[in-house]
């Protein structure tokens, strides 16, 4: 498709758009419409790569072999972070696809790495923690330059701005505790709430700097999650055993508007039904709506608009 045709108006698809170099700049000149259509289109393109190259690789890593072996098997948090890194590869094409691009599944593989970085330190810088979490100098005298004491006040700058809910009682402490113990031994004497209270304390002497850095942010977190018991969902006509999960399942976040029948119910996501992903947009058995075209599974509980 010539370039004077995107100009008079006829739909270009992503492709083509990025062969002729111009998908940035046409996203930015179009309207809402026709941006949600080529998002759409573009997640149906990526969402394979980003999942095999990026999001398998740190399932594993977290030992979550069960969330690796296919996208449908995600946990919900697992399912989050995967819609949180699509969006950090989306907004990246459509800001950088400026010059010509013939395989455009090679060139977002080589920018998926830098991408969800980005997007993760973006959402830091939206949260108002510290994008890149570091113990200013003033801190580290004031804990004085304890290496224990530094890494625990590294931690609790990288908690209050990540993505993981709250927790009960505020703080990880038995995480913290256990990187306590490989760093300084099991022999060695004091209690985990006493150091965390000790950096909380240095903190506090900039007040401002502790307002900002972690008490916002800390009070921005997603509460804690309370996954239901197998008993409380034996029985409850929105878990995923109801005859209307495929369908859900299938919907994917731009069609979630009151015009297609409403947000899905709230939900626990189960590990009843799963098949294995693959590049295919057709992979998955279970029958869908003609509007879908086999996009991944959308976590109920936090999407955002793709606008």
């Amino acid at each position: 498709m010539a370039e004077g045709d995107i100009r008079r108006g006829k739909a270009a698809g992503v492709r083509e758009l990025a062969v002729q170099g111009v998908l940035a700049d046409h996203v930015r000149a179009v309207g809402d419409d026709e941006r949600r259509r080529l998002r759409a289109e573009a997640y149906e393109i990526i969402h394979p790569i980003v999942f095999c190259q990026f999001t398998r690789k740190r399932e594993l890593k977290r030992g979550h072999t069960w969330c690796a072996t296919s996208l449908r098997r995600l946990e919900p948090r697992c399912l989050d972070r995967f819609h949180d890194d699509m969006d950090a590869v989306l907004d990246d094409i459509f800001r950088n696809a400026k010059v010509p691009i013939h395989n455009l599944e090679g060139w977002v593989s080589r920018r998926v790495p830098v991408a969800t970085i980005e997007g993760y330190r973006r959402r830091r810088g939206q949260r108002g923690a510290l994008q890149r979490p570091r113990v200013p100098g003033w801190l580290a005298a004031a804990l004085g330059r304890d290496a224990w004491l530094l890494t625990l006040a590294v931690a609790v700058l990288d908690f209050v701005g990540n993505d993981i809910p709250a927790v009960p009682g505020t703080w990880p402490v038995d995480a913290w505790a256990q990187r306590r113990t490989a760093m300084l031994g099991a022999d060695h004497h004091g209690d985990i709430s006493h150091d965390i209270e000790t950096v909380l304390a240095a903190m506090r002497t900039r007040p401002r700097w502790h307002e900002s850095y972690v008490e916002r942010p800390l009070a921005g977190k997603q509460p804690p999650v309370v996954a239901l018991t197998s008993e409380s969902t034996e029985d409850d006509p929105a878990s995923p055993t109801s005859a209307d999960d495929d369908l859900w399942w299938s919907w994917p976040p731009w069609q979630w508007t009151p015009s297609s029948g409403g947000w899905p119910p709230e939900r626990t996501r189960g590990r009843s039904s799963s098949t294995s992903f693959g590049r295919s947009s057709t992979g998955r058995s279970p029958p869908r709506p003609a509007s879908t075209t086999g996009s991944p599974p959308v976590s109920p509980t936090a999407r955002r608009s793709t606008a």
